[in-house]
C-alpha cells in the first residue's frame, strides 16, 4: 500500500527522468488510505509550493508522515506553505528546524553530513531523516532527504542510492512493521566539481560518502526506536551467498524473541540460532559460532553450535546489559557477510503504540 504522496512523487520522477527541485514534507498526517481526495491534496500541495517558488509544478515532490486514514487539513497546510517558503534559508539553524519539524514519535532530530576529499574534494553530502517506529527492512516508516552539490546524472545517482540504501536503510529494524509512506529522496545541485561517472575513482569516493551519510541516518533511527533502550548490530559472516547473509542478519535483528532477550539482558543464545534457522538462509546448526563485542571486549559465546561455557554465559549477560553491542554470527559455510541493526523491544514501545491516535 502506497500513500498518495508516494504515488504522486513516483509518477513525477518517472515523467521527469529523475529530476526535481524541491520537496514539501509534512508530519502528523500520512495522507494514506484517503482515496481520491488524498491524491488531490498531494497535487494541490505541490502546485502551491511550485507557484510560491516560481518553478514548474512537476519539479516539486511531496512526502507525508503521521496517522493513516485521516484526510490532510489541506487548508491549514496550504496557508502554512507561504510562511515556510518565505523562511527558506541555508543556515544551520534552519536545517535543525526542518529536521525537527518532520518528527513524529522521534525524540531527537536526525542529521548527517560529510565533506569529501581526494578526487571529489569540495563535494558535500548532507541529509536529515525521521523515523522511530514501523521500522523494518525494505525502508521503514521514514522520511529522508539527502542533498549534495556533486555533479552526477540521475541514472548514476539512482544506482548509487539503491546500492547504499540496500546496505543501510534496508538493513534496520525496530518492530518488523513497514509503512505506507517510506520516502528516500536525494537531490544533487551539480554545483561542485567535474561530472562523476560510474567506474571512476571519484565516483567510488562519492559512493563511500553517500553510504556514510545513509548509515549515520539509519542507525540514528534505530537508536531512537520507539521505547528503545539498547541498540545492537548483527554481523553475519561465513554465509554461502550475500543474500543468505542479508536475510539471516535481518531476521536475527528483527526477531521479537531476540529483541526481548536483549531488553532483559537474558543470554538466550538459542533464540539467535533459531532465528538464523527460520530466516531461509542455508545454515548448518553444528557450524554456527556466536561472538559478542562491546568496545574492545570480545567474547566467544558459542562455538560450532555449542555453548563455550557457563562462564561465557555470565559474561554474555553483562555485555547484553550495555546500551550498545555487536553480535557476530559465523555460519561457517562461505565467504559472504552482511550487517543489520536492531533495538530491544520494551514495555515503553507497547505503551506508545497502544495510544498512538488517542
Amino acid at each position: 500500500v502506497k500513500a498518495a504522496p508516494v504515488v504522486v512523487s513516483m509518477e513525477r520522477l518517472r515523467r521527469t527522468g529523475g529530476r526535481a527541485r524541491a520537496v514539501v514534507l509534512n508530519s502528523g498526517n500520512a495522507n494514506a488510505c484517503t482515496g481520491e481526495r488524498g491524491r488531490r491534496d498531494a497535487l494541490a500541495t505541490a502546485s502551491r509550493a511550485a507557484s510560491l517558488m516560481v518553478m514548474p509544478d512537476e519539479e516539486v515532490l511531496v512526502a507525508s508522515t503521521g496517522v493513516i486514514g485521516r484526510p490532510l487539513p489541506i487548508d491549514k497546510l496550504l496557508m502554512g506553505l507561504g510562511e515556510a517558503v518565505a523562511s527558506l534559508s541555508s543556515s544551520r539553524e534552519s536545517s535543525r528546524r526542518a529536521a525537527r519539524a518532520i518528527m513524529t514519535t522521534d525524540t531527537v532530530e536526525k542529521e548527517a553530513c560529510v565533506k569529501l576529499d581526494g578526487d571529489t574534494r569540495g563535494v558535500t553530502i548532507a541529509g536529515m531523516a525521521k523515523g522511530a517506529g514501523m521500522i523494518h527492512p525494505n525502508l521503514a516508516t521514514m522520511l529522508s532527504v539527502v542533498t549534495t552539490d556533486a555533479r552526477i546524472e540521475p541514472e548514476a545517482l539512482d544506482a548509487a542510492v539503491r546500492r547504499a540504501a540496500d546496505q543501510t536503510f534496508n538493513m534496520i529494524t525496530v518492530d518488523r512493521d513497514t509503512s505506507t509512506n517510506d520516502t528516500l529522496l536525494v537531490f544533487s545541485s551539480g554545483l561542485s566539481g567535474p561530472v562523476l561517472r560510474e567506474g571512476t575513482k571519484a565516483f567510488s569516493n562519492f559512493e563511500r560518502g553517500l553510504l556514510a551519510v545513509f548509515r549515520s541516518l539509519a542507525t540514528k533511527m534505530v537508536r531512537d526506536g520507539e521505547g528503545a533502550g539498547k541498540v545492537f548490530e548483527v554481523l553475519v559472516t561465513g554465509a554461502r551467498t550475500l543474500e543468505d547473509a542479508r536475510v539471516c542478519a535481518r531476521t536475527i535483528a528483527s526477531s521479537n524473541l531476540v529483541k526481548t532477550a536483549v531488553f532483559g539482558s537474558d543470554p538466550n543464545w538459542g533464540r539467535i540460532v533459531a532465528a538464523a534457522g527460520y530466516s531461509g538462509a542455508d545454515i548448518d546448526p553444528d557450524l554456527i559460532s556466536i561472538t559478542l563485542v562491546r568496545g574492545s571486549e570480545s567474547l566467544r559465546w558459542v562455538y560450532r553450535g555449542v555453548l563455550v561455557s557457563e562462564e561465557a554465559n555470565k559474561r554474555a549477560a553483562l555485555i547484553l546489559s550495555e546500551d550498545s553491542f555487536k553480535v557476530i554470527v559465523d555460519l561457517g559455510l562461505g565467504d559472504s557477510s552482511a550487517t543489520a541493526w536492531g533495538c530491544d523491544l520494551s514495555y515503553e514501545y507497547v505503551r506508545i503504540n497502544s495510544e498512538y491516535t488517542t
